[in-house]
């Protein structure tokens, strides 16, 4: 885990009256917790904070709902067509990355968001998209244990972090797998405001891992 907030000054903050969007892509195939972990602390933090000034919402292509890896239907806020514009997006991973990879319309999209979107996310194998779309050049970032070796052939020159759950390189932000965008997440929440509201957010959903095996 990265805890390094250097990069705080550069991030995109209310303070023009504006209130700040952060975006989650949905899309069939998605891993289900990827893109539901970090909902849940986004829309509690956002929810029960407006006052920080931002605000959260699932996207997918069409705005229809999607179908997750493990076959729950995730309703969306947004198409991508008609989504507000964001300051952060959350690009969560699952087998319906695997298509991605090779979709020339899907990295051209991520692209144009890199291109808009101050600050870059991803969850599990929503890494590679990035690798594949060249967001990851020389950069340092993580994604699922399984997919590590994927990733590095992807792009050779990616400083792979095999150990963290989640990797802070600036305007961009891997996670490892699944559950690790929980704290992905509680990291971004703390990134964008402070540590101390971070907290309040996790003991709102009571978030204090102590697995059983």
């Amino acid at each position: 885990m990265n805890d390094n907030h250097d990069h705080v000054n550069g991030d995109p903050a209310p303070g023009d009256g504006r209130r700040r969007r952060i975006g989650i892509l949905l899309f069939d195939g998605v891993e289900e917790l990827d893109a539901v972990g970090p909902w849940e602390v986004l829309s509690a933090w956002t929810r029960q904070h407006p006052e920080d000034g931002w605000d959260a919402f699932c996207l997918s292509s069409d705005g229809r709902p999607v179908r997750g890896a493990k076959t729950l239907v995730l309703g969306a806020h947004h198409s991508i067509d008609d989504a507000p514009a964001m300051d952060v997006l959350v690009h969560p991973g699952g087998p319906g990355t695997r298509p991605m990879l090779h979709d020339r319309g899907h990295l051209d999209w991520v692209r144009r968001q890199r291109a808009s979107v101050p600050l870059m996310t991803s969850v599990c194998t929503g890494s590679l998209v990035y690798a594949a779309a060249g967001l990851l050049v020389g950069r340092r970032a993580t994604t699922h244990w399984a997919s590590l070796n994927t990733l590095s052939e992807l792009d050779p020159t990616v400083v792979t972090d095999v150990s963290s759950r989640f990797v802070d390189d600036g305007d961009l932000i891997t996670s490892a797998g699944v559950s690790a965008g929980i704290d992905m997440a509680l990291h971004l929440v703390a990134r964008l405001t402070d540590v101390e509201r971070s907290r309040e957010v996790r003991r709102e959903i009571q978030y204090d891992p102590l697995p059983p095996f």
